[in-house]
């Protein structure tokens, strides 16, 4: 005889029987979506250097972060989360389910950035079965297509492309390709772009991925959060990143409010994770080391995820985790195959939120570097549940993190056998991650998804004979710098390209050039082709202002207006090759200063 219940909704029946079982997290079967309901929808915030311990329910009395805090308790948290030291790699990483050393993801800029566009993400996973995907915020993993985010799976892209951006007030931001300029704080307006994505596709199963790129440098906040953080005493730098955390937070409450108000709340699974340790020596709930270091510190952050629909709140996992491990995960808790993708690192770490831990075996996960080349030296480490082995300047140190949080004491000569299997583990990784090689992609140019292509100052190769007479306006050259104090008619920049379609292309200079330079005569090779060209016209804008608040980032992040010089048409022909910009008459003390070379596909030769 069939017995009568009370009508409920499936949610509220999930709920009774869920909390009648105490640890487990989701009722196999019981709970389960019937195939016809939609997929449920993704919403995967990433913040940008923000630590384990910028989060005030991570032990931090100093910060406020009340709808983090808030979160952390709604759904399941991985208290051993781990990433990669640094912003592309984990960020590569992420989307692939690789380590970020197989996808060509190297280091953090000079082009060696840059994902190669073979490499298969969970934009393109969701897309291929009914997603509509959008991307709002740092990409940071190729600015050229098909390696930009319209190239690897999003429909809709609003941000920017580089490891940096230099102006976080009426920024003037990427939408689809096109240069758009925003009222606002940055991370407001991503924030409305993130929220309008989802009123848009609020009908249908979406991706909408939010990587902010708050708290990175440079130092700029509204005074409000600024000013909170100052009156508690702190030093500037660290209030500057704590207010830019606590706006993250304002924002984030923003989006889950918007999810609220659609009805979308029960239907979409939430991620917030960050992409490495701290920029700064700050609070980082007493671990060792900070952003770019391999220690626990370096590469421990939050990792929160929650669905009302499936996910038992308040779930603590112990047991590690990492971001080569999103891919698979959220491809199985939407229920749709991962498909054809390149080998995985990662594994689904659903079942730990099943409440299934038994049987779930330790691993090892590896801490790659981000190199401009592997030297003996090169640090690396890997992580097991209990150990932390590290290879610091050639030499291995062994760290047992369940006696030992803290790394305080290395017992490597202790555990020679245990420290002998972690390192030649990690030694035979490496050398598989990095078949391939760590060399930067060509820029594609001509391709028939982009015809317009900017190869940017920072990414080029600056070639002198004795070292001298070009150089960056700052450091080594990282994103959104150019190519400055050319003074020698020997030394040139150079592109390494792919040219997708021979024809015909349109080349432009982006220039600034003093009075006394004026008549530089300039000339771009290519494919064997030459094109000429003088710069005529004075272009020498004073920097754009700023609201830095620290003195010393002026510099650094110094923007200038550049001003467009079309030379003219240069035929290239299909494969790669070096494009090379010569001054070939400096009449004052130097050349230009050169931003970027456009290149736009016009026709067939």
């Amino acid at each position: 005889m069939k017995a009568d219940f009370p009508r409920m909704t499936r949610r509220s029946f999930c709920q009774t029987v869920v909390g009648g079982l105490g640890a487990l997290a989701v009722l196999p079967g019981a709970c389960a979506a019937p195939e016809s309901q939609r997929k449920p929808n993704v919403l995967l915030i990433l913040t940008d250097d923000q630590g384990y311990g910028d989060i005030r329910s991570h032990g931090n009395d100093k910060i406020d972060t009340p709808t983090m805090d808030r979160f952390s308790q709604e759904g399941v948290r991985f208290d051993r989360f781990f990433v990669s030291p640094v912003c592309a790699p984990t960020r590569a990483s992420l989307l692939t389910g690789r380590y970020h050393l197989r996808t060509g993801a190297s280091g953090v800029t000079r082009g060696l950035e840059n994902m190669r566009s073979e490499e298969v993400t969970i934009a393109e996973v969701l897309k291929r079965n009914g997603y509509a995907t959008g991307c709002f915020g740092k990409w940071h993993n190729g600015a050229h297509y098909p390696e930009n985010p319209n190239g690897q799976g999003f429909d809709e892209f609003f941000g920017f492309c580089g490891g940096v951006w230099f102006n976080y007030f009426d920024s003037e931001l990427e939408h689809n390709g096109e240069m758009v300029k925003t009222e606002g704080y940055i991370t407001d307006v991503l924030t409305d772009k993130a929220i309008e994505f989802i009123r848009k596709n609020r009908d249908r199963p979406f991706f909408c991925y939010v990587p902010y790129n708050a708290p990175h440098t440079p130092c700029q906040l509204p005074d409000r959060y600024f000013d909170k953080y100052i009156s508690r005493g702190l030093d500037e730098k660290t209030a500057c990143f704590y207010g830019m955390i606590e706006n993250i937070d304002d924002n984030f409450e923003r989006i889950l409010g918007k999810l609220r108000e659609f009805n979308l709340e029960e239907d979409t699974i939430v991620i917030f994770i960050t992409d490495n340790g701290p920029n700064g020596n700050r609070y980082n709930a007493n671990m060792r080391g900070k952003k770019s270091s391999v220690d626990e510190g370096g590469v421990r952050v939050p990792c929160f995820i929650r669905w009302p629909e499936r996910l038992q709140p308040g779930m603590l996992i112990e047991e590690n985790a990492s971001h080569i491990d999103m891919l698979p995960t959220i491809a199985d808790l939407c229920g749709v195959p991962v498909g054809d993708t390149l080998p995985l690192d990662g594994k689904s770490v659903k079942p730990l939120m099943e409440g299934q831990a038994e049987g779930w075996q330790d691993r090892m996960i590896f801490t790659f570097p981000a190199p401009k080349k592997l030297t003996p030296g090169t640090p690396g480490a890997v992580r097991t549940q209990r150990w932390r082995a590290i290879k610091r300047k050639g030499q291995w140190e062994l760290y047992d993190i369940t006696a030992d949080p803290e790394q305080k004491t290395n017992i490597a000569d202790q555990h020679p056998g245990i420290l002998t299997k972690l390192s030649a583990a990690y030694e035979k990784a490496l050398l598989d991650v990095t078949k391939d090689g760590l060399e930067a992609l060509p820029i594609q140019a001509g391709h028939p998804g982009w015809p317009d292509v900017e190869l940017p100052g920072h990414e080029a190769h600056l070639i002198s004979p004795d070292g001298e007479g070009i150089a960056y306006n700052y450091g080594p050259g990282y994103t959104n710098h150019w190519i400055a104090k050319w003074t020698s008619a020997d030394a040139y920049p150079q592109w390494e390209i792919k040219v997708v379609r021979s024809g015909l292309y349109d080349v432009t200079l982006m220039y600034v050039c003093a009075q006394e330079d004026v008549g530089v005569k300039v000339r771009v090779e290519a494919s064997g082709e030459r094109l000429d060209g003088v710069i005529q016209e004075v272009h020498d804008p004073e920097p754009l202002t700023s609201p830095f608040r620290m003195e010393d980032e002026a510099i650094k992040y110094m923007r200038k207006e550049w001003k467009p010089l079309t030379l003219g048409r240069i035929n290239l022909t299909k494969g790669r090759t070096s494009l090379v910009v010569r001054a070939l008459k400096i009449p004052g003390q130097k050349a230009m200063d050169l931003k970027a070379v456009r290149l736009k596909y016009v026709a067939k030769q």
